[in-house]
């Protein structure tokens, strides 16, 4: 054996090492990602002790899922392109949607405003000066075909970001299906529908958590009989990271959210196997490129387990975890806007590397406004550079292997499933919100990150360093003001040409419907082809559930 080649990594460390001691960047003596992952000088085989290959990571499209869903990936079908877009009137979005599909989108993904979010129409007080500012307004059947005219409706995907109103917007969508003739079991596409994730981590919930749970059975049950195309949950990672999460905790928080929505799901007398394979997860693709890619191998293997081992699933579809990704909003930066290009496409390669099956790339000022024309084109661009420039989606998994990312893989995994026994043991994800379990451990998280940035441990460049005297000036979309008024106009005209006693038959219906075990889905279709707003529709749930206050700690 060569006598200068170490034997052993310890060897290594001891010799060959010894010259770098001393020498660390930034005079840092560790290094660690940011869930707080001890990162090794070089990783070895002696990092990944006891790993197997064949049970750990086997072959993409078979269990444990480790290294993809599919067996060809991206050699057989690149990600699903979207481009999160929706803003102003249903006629601005519509135009902005053909636009993207132009460009080469291949899937549509619809953001809303605050007001839909929270079940308010657009003429309701409450919704005055949000009408259209982060997203499209949308208060009836009137404005969703308006928002839906002239798309392909059986050719495209289409994702709504909606959680407390969600089943009312995929009501809204199977009726516009209805209209234009399609056979609505051909409708493909996601409502977010996530609703233990907004009582954690952003706030726009309606009803207390037991009703909600019952709407999200309803709607499982709905989509595994009518719609089989249709992903009836997107359960969300991506707003408990936005809130200042680790990595390991949008793992552990957002699979026990999945737990709890399966169990309730199978509580209801669904069979596992009958919707499981139409839940679909969305993640965070933030900025530490090896941890992300490792959290998505992780939560694929995790839930593949749990799907296998708590459920007792038997169809390999129960046990993939499909996801969509969005790169991370809360690390663009209004200073020095041209560097979020450059974080958003590594933040693309992180999630393409990882195995996502859709993907949303943000724009550069994103920080500042809604994106303009040229910067969503702009991100969408980085994507299909990816896809079609770099070589990336020529092999499955191509990190596999990776002593490092190995190591990180295991890392996120072992502790995420000890989140998931803590929450286990409060008795599951519901009881751990109200007690604020999961919010307490998300804001220290996120003041450990802004303490690290004050003291610049953790560095954004151009923020706390790397800084310029002379911002650029960006040109930014702005939402007219009168998007409100015309809106509000918009629905007094359809309150007086529509069927207001048909109407309230059918949110008398929908009442007595809540108030019983029926299922809500079809009562909903029924309201909304009679032109009952969302707003309305919302007013007559709340009437029978009643609203939830703020969750404040029992602790």
């Amino acid at each position: 054996m060569d006598p200068h080649v170490s034997k052993n990594v310890e060897e290594w460390r001891n010799t060959t090492a010894q010259n770098v001691k001393g020498r660390m960047r930034e005079q840092r003596t560790t290094f660690a990602t940011s869930s707080d992952i001890e990162i090794p000088d070089l990783a070895t085989e002696e990092d990944l002790a006891g790993f197997d290959a064949q049970s750990q990571l086997g072959y993409a499209g078979e269990y444990p899922f480790t290294r993809g869903i599919h067996p060809g990936m991206y050699r057989s079908r690149l990600w699903t392109m979207r481009q999160y877009a929706g803003f102003g009137t249903a006629e601005e979005s519509n135009q902005r949607y053909h636009y993207l599909l132009e460009h080469g989108t291949t899937g549509l993904s619809v953001a809303f405003d605050l007001p839909t979010q929270m079940g308010y129409d657009a003429d309701n007080p409450l919704a005055w000066g949000e009408v259209g500012k982060v997203g499209v307004s949308i208060s009836s059947l009137e404005d969703m075909e308006t928002l839906l005219a002239g798309l392909p409706l059986e050719r495209i995907s289409t994702s709504m970001t909606i959680n407390a109103t969600a089943s009312i917007l995929l009501a809204l969508y199977v009726a516009v299906g209805r209209k234009q003739g399609v056979d609505i079991g051909k409708l493909s596409g996601t409502i977010q529908n996530d609703i233990l994730k907004e009582y954690i981590a952003r706030g726009t919930y309606i009803y207390p958590p037991r009703h909600s749970m019952r709407i999200i059975t309803d709607t499982f049950r709905y989509c595994a009989e009518q719609l089989p195309r249709w992903n009836a949950i997107s359960i969300s990672g991506y707003h408990i990271r936005e809130a200042g999460s680790t990595a390991v905790q949008e793992v552990a928080f957002t699979l026990s959210n999945a737990i709890c929505y399966v169990q309730s799901a199978i509580d209801a007398g669904l069979n596992v196997d009958k919707f499981a394979g139409q839940l679909s997860f969305f993640f965070n693709s933030h900025n530490n490129f090896f941890e992300e890619v490792a959290k998505f191998r992780a939560a694929r293997r995790m839930w593949a387990r749990i799907m296998r081992e708590r459920f007792h699933a038997s169809d390999p579809r129960s046990m993939m975890l499909r996801f969509h990704t969005q790169t991370a909003g809360s690390t663009l930066t209004a200073q020095q806007a041209d560097n979020n290009i450059v974080r958003t496409a590594y933040q693309a390669l992180s999630a393409v590397l990882g195995g996502t099956q859709s993907l949303h790339t943000n724009s550069k000022d994103e920080a500042l406004a809604l994106p303009t024309e040229d910067s969503a084109r702009l991100a969408l661009r980085t994507q299909q550079i990816l896809a079609h420039e770099t070589g990336v989606a020529d092999v499955v998994d191509p990190l596999a292997g990776s002593y490092y990312v190995e190591y990180l893989t295991d890392s996120i995994e072992e502790r995420a499933w000890n989140y998931i026994q803590q929450i286990d043991d409060l008795g599951g994800s519901v009881r751990a919100i109200e007690r604020g379990y999961m919010q307490a451990e998300i804001e220290q998280a996120a003041y450990e990150y802004q303490l690290k940035l004050e003291q610049e441990q953790a560095i954004v460049v151009g923020v706390n360093r790397f800084t310029q005297e002379e911002e650029q000036h960006l040109a930014l979309l702005r939402v007219n003001e009168e998007v409100g008024r015309r809106q509000a106009a918009k629905l007094a005209a359809l309150r007086q040409r529509r069927d207001n006693e048909l109407v309230e038959q059918r949110l008398r219906a929908l009442e007595r419907a809540a108030e019983s075990s029926d299922n809500l889905m079809p009562l909903l279709v029924n309201a909304v082809e009679a032109y009952a707003t969302l707003g309305e529709i919302s007013d007559a749930l709340r009437r029978v559930f009643g609203e939830q206050r703020e969750f404040r700690s029992l602790e």
